[in-house]
């Protein structure tokens, strides 16, 4: 008998192994690079915010916590007690409610004014340039000199405006002892000088609305107005949100103007246009010198300013999102009826 011999199994044929690359420090530093540099170029701007910020803000909210002198420093930790007695100080009631009439009377026009200028001078018009550079004029000149060239126009005795009511017949308006009269002039000293402003950021942003939507609204026989209530406020609708909340936060933090509308800069006789901001600077460097309660004043300012922002910020989201939904049902509603009258042609 022979013996069985078994053949040699051939060996498996496969894929060369892979021999591991080392990665050099040139890739490695490639690597870091993709993934560390987006942090790096940010971070200025938030380690400068930390330092100009976010650091006052928490110092200030340390000091509302203490009675402290601008002299002496810190005499003792008090509590809430600073909080507790600014809320039972009438004067600070009445500085938020002129502040917040001086806040409507000034960027409820000024957007608005903003938005129809802007229109205008996105159409094509002669000079646009000289006329868009123009706008800005008024919000390079200084506050003070705002406020002396509106204090000829406001005067209550020989002022602009009240020389030409008597001229006419007219009696003269008491800018500084009305209380809804220094309202309305601080007021028109702030749309003066905010104006122009917003409305090279209207324009920029008209601008960058595609020229396709207007076209194929012009083909559709859709006017200047239609165009303007149907393309232009939606397209610039996130605009106009960043436009309200920025001056919601200005509007609220308003000092310059009526500091500077008489000679005194103590808000009026009566406090009847003194904004928080003044009663602010009045309570710390004024005769009391409270450095705490002015502190506490500043961090209420800012709970009332963060309240303002984020309804404005709800409500306009609100309105966009109404809008979108509206403009998505039209879209359906339309290649429904196109494809209806397509149905009914075969």
């Amino acid at each position: 008998m022979t013996a069985l011999t078994t053949a040699p199994t051939p060996p498996r044929v496969g894929p060369p192994e892979k021999r591991r690359r080392r990665v050099g420090f040139s890739q490695r530093l490639s690597r870091w690079d993709v993934k560390v540099s987006p942090y790096l170029y940010v971070s200025p701007f938030f380690i400068i915010f930390a330092i100009t910020g976010l650091f006052p803000l928490l110092y200030t909210g340390w000091v509302s916590m203490h009675k402290w002198t601008l002299i002496g420093g810190d005499a003792g930790y008090t509590g809430f007690d600073n909080f507790t007695a600014i809320f039972q100080q009438g004067e600070f009631w009445l500085s938020l409610r002129n502040t917040f009439m001086i806040f409507l009377l000034s960027s409820v026009p000024q957007v608005i004014i903003a938005i129809v200028l802007a229109a205008i001078l996105n159409q094509n018009i002669r000079a646009k340039t000289f006329w868009r550079m123009g706008v800005l004029i008024p919000y390079i000149v200084a506050p003070v000199a705002v406020g002396l060239i509106f204090g000829q126009l406001f005067a209550d005795q020989y002022g602009v405006i009240n020389t030409a009511l008597s001229a006419i017949g007219l009696p003269k308006i008491g800018w500084h002892s009305n209380t809804f009269a220094s309202w309305t002039a601080i007021a028109t000293m702030v749309n003066f000088r905010w104006i122009g402003y917003n409305t090279l950021i209207f324009l920029a942003a008209m601008q960058a609305v595609p020229a396709d939507l207007y076209e194929a609204a012009v083909i559709d026989g859709a006017g200047r107005m239609r165009q303007f209530f149907s393309i232009t406020l939606p397209q610039i609708r996130s605009t106009i949100i960043f436009v309200v909340i920025t001056s919601t936060i200005g509007g609220l933090q308003i000092f310059d103007e009526p500091r500077t509308f008489d000679t005194y800069g103590t808000g009026g006789p009566s406090h009847q246009w003194e904004t928080t901001t003044m009663y602010l600077w009045n309570l710390g460097w004024g005769p009391q010198q409270n450095l705490g309660r002015a502190a506490a004043v500043a961090w209420l300012l800012f709970v009332v300013i963060v309240i303002f922002a984020l309804i404005n910020y709800f409500v306009s989201s609100r309105i966009s999102t109404s809008d979108a939904r509206r403009g998505t049902s039209k879209q359906s509603r339309g290649r429904r009826g196109s494809t209806d009258r397509k149905g009914a042609t075969r």
